[in-house]
């Protein structure tokens, strides 16, 4: 990396450089974000391509932002229930959750993947807020016996249809066996990495989530010295296909003032469980009384859009507001403007048509069930 680059990147220690950041700039990241006080590649030229490199071959995205909270001790199983309405009763070791981390209005602080790397040790793999704080401050009053940190895992994802074949040149046909949402300890040449099958892109996938940041150049170069005959291209997180899979992300389709049910996630809140979680009386009452808005998909006629909203565009229907648009993008493999949207209630039926305000240009949209592509996940799943 040149001086020029540390000078461009440069904004003090308080925002943290990943492990990869160097090799994400010498094979040619030219955007970033921040994410958990840290920096994002959020470019790597032509994001179309850039889609079109997942679905068809494999990417490799530096997502060492996904910062983990690390909850071990007697009483960590207890401790991170407490955190979360899933339940994790019958979680085995080795397994991973999607969750929820819900407050005490039954609102989400955000939505990790749960790794149960021991009986009583644990990673909350996080969206984009500050779970160890709030994990910190739950902790100090729950009198149970649990170690709370942040240690250093940087995790690197390995998207895309041959992604299979990469692990397996790396490590084997085994890694093959590898279940969806669960994980193995691996060594690759020496570097010490738990490696998990999940991704967010929903693609078929892994992440590799290194436990030495001081080889995050190294693997690297090692993925892709053997992944770039595969195909292997380096990428970032796709816009167009989490849209495409109705994928999530924090503090854009939801936030600490949106409850599991708004967004259809029932199947991850067990109100029955004899165990208690933070918002457990908040959310039966929300379950019973019923929501008053959920999140829908919709396609917007007219030309195609020129990229992702960088803002939530208003949503009416006869120029009555009704909701907002939280996510949008055009897929040029569906060749239609597809998007996520917040609305109200009794207007999420499928088929009805609202308008959406794009900075002053007001568009029709049609109400249409998500995910836009691949309902089922099978693709997500590997069962294609």
């Amino acid at each position: 990396m040149t001086d020029t680059a540390s000078l461009e990147f440069g904004f003090g220690t308080q925002i943290r450089k990943s492990p990869f950041f160097d090799a994400t700039v010498r094979w040619g990241a030219t955007d970033f974000s921040v994410y958990n006080h840290m920096y994002i590649p959020r470019s790597f030229g032509d994001p179309e391509q850039n889609f079109w490199n997942l679905v068809n071959d494999a990417i490799l995205c530096d997502v060492a932002v996904e910062r983990q909270v690390e909850i071990s001790g007697k009483d960590a199983a207890r401790f991170v229930q407490l955190l979360t309405p899933r339940n994790l009763s019958k979680c085995e070791v080795g397994q991973c959750k999607y969750a929820l981390i819900t407050n005490a209005a039954g609102g989400i602080l955000n939505d990790p993947v749960l790794l149960k790397l021991e009986e009583n040790r644990f990673w909350l793999s996080l969206a984009d807020s500050d779970v160890l704080l709030w994990a910190q401050g739950v902790a100090t009053h729950s009198g149970l016996e649990v170690s709370l940190c942040e240690p250093d895992v940087s995790p690197l994802q390995l998207q895309g249809p041959k992604s299979g074949d990469i692990m397996a040149a790396l490590f084997g046909e085994q890694i093959r066996d590898l279940k969806y949402y669960w994980l193995e300890h691996f060594e690759l040449d020496g570097i010490p990495l738990v490696i998990s099958r999940t991704g967010w892109s929903s693609e078929l996938g892994y992440e590799l989530y290194l436990l030495d940041g001081a080889q995050g150049d190294a693997l690297w170069e090692k993925l892709m010295a053997v992944g770039g005959p595969l195909g292997l291209k380096p990428g970032h997180t796709s816009s167009i296909r989490r849209i495409e899979g109705g994928m999530l992300s924090y503090h854009a389709d939801m936030d600490a003032a949106t409850n599991p049910f708004e967004l259809g996630l029932d199947r991850l809140v067990d109100l029955e469980m004899p165990a208690d979680f933070i918002g457990k009386e908040a959310l039966r009452k929300i379950h019973q009384e019923g929501v008053t808005r959920c999140q829908v998909g919709l396609e917007i006629d007219g030309d195609r859009l020129s990229g992702p909203n960088t803002r939530f565009w208003p949503v009416s229907v006869s120029n009555t507001p009704i909701g907002k648009v939280t996510s949008a993008v055009y897929s040029p493999r569906l060749q239609k403007n597809i998007a996520l949207a917040m609305v109200t209630a009794d207007s999420a039926t499928i088929g009805a048509s609202v308008e959406v305000d794009i900075a002053g240009e007001v568009r029709t949209a049609t109400v249409v069930p998500k995910p836009f592509y691949d309902p089922k996940k099978s693709i997500t799943a590997g069962t294609a």
